[in-house]
């Protein structure tokens, strides 16, 4: 496979930024979350993982930020492409246009759903799946964020909160002085230096159509995101991979490996929903214990 940056076109003419690091016979392909983010966070894995062999391709998925953006004012470009059934076939197209086969699927957030949905259904083309810090079942996380929201602000902070929701002002500085607590607090909690921009690279037009404006508030079509009754249709091996101090419910994670046939579950440490970088010896050594154990035949749960 081509090394570096490629250009992928879509069937649908739209164009696909696209990454592959790495040489190996282990293949990884990398989803962002968001939706709406990119792929920054997958750019050292290649590096990490070199000494098991592995290639890692990683792209931004349409609309993000290194690829094409389509006109999401557009009604009916809206209604095509900003869909569950959208996202899950570009992954497909994606690995056909790759050469992928009999790899190793990883998505975090948003890309952990798409996972969980390739794999129920595409799951003859993978070795492994691999689901960070994403959830089966929506309502179980907004419970939790709700009650992260309560710990970390207090009641009063966050009755200010809903009132700014109900009255839709989310652009209010208090209400977003208090986001950007949260996010310290759950989400980046190292907050490096080398994934900043001096823009943001963050595809709102996407991500408010599925998540809303912030972590903690879901207005769009996550609410509705219900996957618990398809998990036992994830037959390849699957490590679950959660922050211990994330938005995401271990309690929810537990249900997960019970359901997932053949699942594992690893936590890190201090870690917040973006683990892989708030503490990431440990979040690499699980990733490569799971690789080591499907690729030697000795996974177990």
């Amino acid at each position: 496979m081509k090394q570096g940056t490629t250009i992928l076109t879509l069937n649908n003419g739209y164009h696909l930024w696209t990454r592959t690091v790495g040489q190996g016979d282990i293949k990884l392909l990398c989803l962002h979350g968001g939706p709406g983010g990119t792929h920054e966070y997958w750019e050292n894995f290649g590096d990490e993982l070199a000494d098991l062999g592995v290639q890692v391709s990683m792209y931004d998925q349409l609309g993000s930020f290194y690829s094409d953006q389509p006109d999401y004012s557009n009604p009916e470009i809206a209604a095509k492409y900003l869909t569950y059934d959208y996202f899950l076939e570009e992954v497909e197209e994606v690995r056909q246009k790759l050469g992928l086969d009999n790899f190793y699927l990883i998505g975090q957030s948003w890309g952990g759903l798409l996972v969980q949905m390739y794999a129920a259904k595409y799951g003859q083309h993978l070795k492994g799946a691999i689901i960070s810090s994403m959830v089966d079942e929506i309502d179980e996380y907004v419970t939790n964020v709700n009650q992260c929201r309560l710990n970390t602000l207090g009641a009063d902070k966050v009755a200010y909160m809903e009132k700014i929701e109900q009255e839709n002002r989310l652009d209010d500085p208090t209400y977003q002085s208090y986001v950007d607590i949260l996010n310290a607090e759950y989400v980046d909690r190292k907050q490096p230096e080398a994934i900043r921009h001096l823009v943001s690279t963050m595809a709102t037009d996407v991500y408010n159509v599925f998540q809303g404006d912030n972590e903690f508030v879901i207005t769009g079509k996550l609410k509705d995101w219900h996957f618990r009754q398809h998990l036992h249709e994830i037959t390849v091996p699957t490590l679950l991979t959660f922050g211990e101090h994330e938005t995401m419910p271990l309690a929810t994670a537990k249900i997960m490996q019970q359901e997932i046939p053949h699942a594992r579950l690893e936590t890190t440490p201090n870690g917040g929903h973006h683990h892989m970088i708030d503490n990431a010896p440990v979040y690499f050594a699980h990733l490569k214990k799971f690789i080591r154990d499907v690729e030697a035949g000795t996974f177990n749960e």
